[in-house]
């Protein structure tokens, strides 16, 4: 080997290392400029899970709502038709809330739970107004069936339509035509009650449920005739009921009741039957400043507008 070729081969090998060296600088900078990543440490045997959600809120019971009620103290005089008469509500529930299976068999100085009547809240209607609308397009409309092609025969047969009664709804007959109205049979009622006036005379107040007018008010002389308006059992006679002075109550059936107030003087006793239009009192001013026979129908406690049953005279 010549000398020339000794120097070539150790430059070859100078050049070689200064090669790697650079190389190896190249990868060192490469590698500095990216982060470095681990991988994620998991123990054998584990898993990885999700944290439990948090505990969901218990749902909020509502207290139950129990019907309130008053305590009252028999009195002298008392029944449990006037106790029921008095506090509007009807006898039976009054009986059921304090166990009572007779009703006569109450004492003074006894008392009793008294059921407290809800008040029911007026309420404005929202539901739509429809109006009848004659369109230009010859189109002729009504209420009930919408809109119709306008002919003679379709007019006549929208008329009938309105003059149709909805299925299931009773007729309620005119008190004013007639001296006696029949009220509606109830559910338990041996017979439909045939109503008939109490007394003669004009209307001086009228029933009003908003103005708390229990019933009708109705002027005449004192002395005169008062009758059974139907027929039925005294349940009270007396004069215990503030307000109302000397009173009677007679039980029609299951349902009704009627009361007669303000006499001069009873003429029936309690437990004693009565016939539609029996005289039973006289008209008075007891408890009041004026002469007059104050009238109420009870429907299940409740008191009712009379003038749904008699052909009441209005001034």
């Amino acid at each position: 080997m010549t000398v020339f070729e000794n120097k070539i081969g150790l430059f070859s090998k100078h050049f070689n290392h200064a090669a790697l060296l650079v190389t190896s600088v190249i990868i060192l900078a490469a590698c500095a400029q990216k982060p470095v990543r681990h991988a994620p440490i998991v123990e054998r045997g584990t898993e990885m899970k999700k944290p439990p959600p948090p505990p969901a809120k218990p749902p909020v019971v509502q207290p139950k709502k129990t019907a309130e009620t008053l305590n009252y103290v028999v009195q002298k005089g008392d029944t449990m038709y006037s106790i029921a008469f008095m506090h509007g509500v009807d006898y039976r529930e009054l009986a059921e809330l304090n166990n009572i299976e007779n009703a006569s068999a109450i004492q003074i100085g006894q008392q009793l739970r008294i059921p407290v009547p809800v008040e029911t809240k007026d309420v404005e209607s929202k539901a739509p107004v429809i109006h009848p609308v004659t369109p230009a397009g010859g189109m002729k409309t009504q209420p009930k069936v919408g809109k119709i092609p306008y002919s003679e025969k379709a007019l006549a047969q929208a008329e009938a339509m309105q003059d149709e009664q909805p299925e299931g709804t009773p007729e309620i007959p005119d008190a004013r035509t007639s001296s006696v109205v029949k009220g509606n049979k109830e559910e338990g009622d041996e017979v439909a009650l045939e109503w008939g006036m109490p007394t003669n005379g004009r209307l001086i107040t009228g029933f009003s449920e908003n103005a708390k007018r229990k019933g009708v008010d109705i002027g005449g002389r004192r002395g005169q005739a008062i009758v059974a308006s139907a027929a039925g059992k005294v349940v009270y006679s007396g004069s215990g009921l503030r307000g109302y002075g000397k009173l009677v109550i007679i039980k029609h059936n299951k349902t009704f009741l009627s009361a007669y107030a303000h006499n001069d003087q009873i003429l029936v006793k309690e437990g004693q039957s009565v016939t539609k239009g029996q005289k039973i009192a006289e008209m008075g001013e007891t408890d009041s400043d004026l002469v007059k026979l104050h009238f109420e129908i009870r429907k299940f406690g409740k008191p009712v507008d009379p003038g749904q049953y008699l052909p009441l005279i209005k001034p």
